[in-house]
């Protein structure tokens, strides 16, 4: 446990709290030795110390030292994950050889891809897929979107994804922004959590129970992985390693469209959508703190599922990457504390444009109107759409994960409480 504790200052408030529960000095190891410590005071002494690393580990990971603006990462192994093949893990370490810094459990990295044909570098967000405690490289996995359903068949797929797909091999060198996000799991809590991942969405929670392992958390947790089939299912071998030797882990697959070949008690669980009724099949109550990633429609579901249910809004966390998961997660109504019938003017660029509710938030009507504003996560979570308000004042549709700089608005998730100046 000591070695555990020199994290940071780790060992010094573990001290702390042992002279504060024990008494000073030499009396701590004559105490231990004549065993004269009760149950009781053991076990506020198990607290204290419990709750001393999960400080000490918050602190080293918020502390870590970071880089400013962009980095450049080798792509050291690049893994295929499922049967299909459209999954894929990308492993990074730094070109420059220097330290990786560490980050927060559910945290994203930021990649601005040269990607031809596009005017400007594309800017996207992946979730950090692997434990925050491995320190030798990074590793997001992504999946090749397809075209959207009904589409043409010359109509391309995802633009980023499918670049990392086709166009990233081994060896090649990638521009990355340090981690970030707001949807990052409380280490400090001893709660019990429920951690649920849907298709490629799992990334951020399988983090989030690695970071659980690694601390060797007594936290009750319960993991729910939704998937289509065993074709598309990806990583479960990590959870399941995890889950057979944790018994504060419970893992459920579940399989919403099983093929012939899955076996249900081998390769799934049950079949069917993940929803609150499954839920409460496995959790006795509802006093557990959530955490969901997946795609939007099964988190829009799942969430008001658990509103419904009767759990606060402060123990439901969702990550959201896209104007969909948003507004459909969110459903904000862009009117409260947003004005109608306002003028908006792009000063750089010399446009003076109106808007009203249905033209969106400032980054839609920028981009309706030719006002170019780079962007990436388009859910208030990357800060790249950051930029300077010279005059009025807007609302969010949205929290953002961290708060702009003074004077900054972030355009994805803002829209205009009344005549506003921006410099763009």
């Amino acid at each position: 446990m000591i070695q555990a504790l020199q994290i940071g200052g780790g060992l010094i408030v573990a001290m702390a709290l042992l002279q504060l529960v024990l008494g000073v000095g030499a009396k701590t190891s004559a105490l231990f030795r004549e065993r004269r410590l009760d149950a009781r005071r053991l076990q506020r002494f198990n607290d204290l110390a419990d709750l001393a690393l999960r400080t000490a580990e918050t602190d080293r990971l918020k502390s870590g030292s970071t880089w400013a603006g962009k980095r450049k990462f080798r792509i050291v192994e690049k893994r295929v994950e499922n049967k299909c093949s459209d999954i894929c893990s990308f492993y990074l370490q730094p070109h420059d050889g220097g330290e990786l810094p560490p980050f927060l459990p559910g945290q994203f990295l930021t990649f601005e891809l040269p990607i031809a044909d596009q005017p400007t570098p594309v800017i996207r967000c992946y979730s950090l897929s692997d434990s925050p405690g491995r320190l030798n490289r990074y590793r997001v996995t992504i999946k090749r979107l397809p075209p959207p359903p009904g589409a043409d068949a010359k109509v391309p797929g995802g633009l980023s994804s499918t670049y990392f797909h086709s166009s990233l091999k081994e060896g090649d060198v990638v521009d990355v922004l340090a981690p970030r996000g707001g949807f990052v799991l409380d280490l400090q809590s001893d709660r019990p959590v429920v951690l649920i991942g849907g298709g490629v969405g799992l990334t951020p929670v399988l983090s989030m129970l690695k970071a659980l392992d690694d601390s060797g958390s007594p936290r009750e947790v319960r993991f729910f992985h939704a998937a289509r089939s065993s074709d598309d299912i990806v990583l479960v071998d990590e959870i399941r390693e995890i889950a057979s030797r944790k018994s504060n882990v419970h893992y459920k697959v579940l399989f919403s469209a099983p093929t012939g070949h899955c076996v249900e008690g081998r390769d799934y669980d049950l079949s069917g959508f993940l929803t609150v009724d499954v839920l409460k099949e496995y959790l006795p109550s509802s006093n557990y703190e959530f955490y969901v990633c997946g795609p939007p429609p099964m988190m829009a579901s799942l969430t008001e599922q658990l509103r419904d249910w009767g759990v606060p809004e402060s123990d439901i966390h969702f990550e959201a990457f896209g104007p969909a998961s948003v507004r459909t997660v969110q459903k904000p109504r862009v009117s409260e504390g947003a004005a109608a019938g306002v003028e908006v003017e792009f000063a750089r660029s010399g446009k003076r444009l109106h808007w009203e509710e249905e033209d969106g938030t400032l980054l839609d009507l920028a981009e309706k109107h030719g006002v170019r504003i780079a962007s990436g996560c388009r859910a208030g979570n990357c800060g790249t759409c950051a930029t300077a308000l010279r005059d009025g004042d807007v609302t969010y549709v949205t929290r953002p994960a961290s708060s702009p700089a003074h004077g900054s608005v972030l355009m994805c998730v803002a829209c205009p409480r009344g005549n506003v100046i921006l410099d763009a």
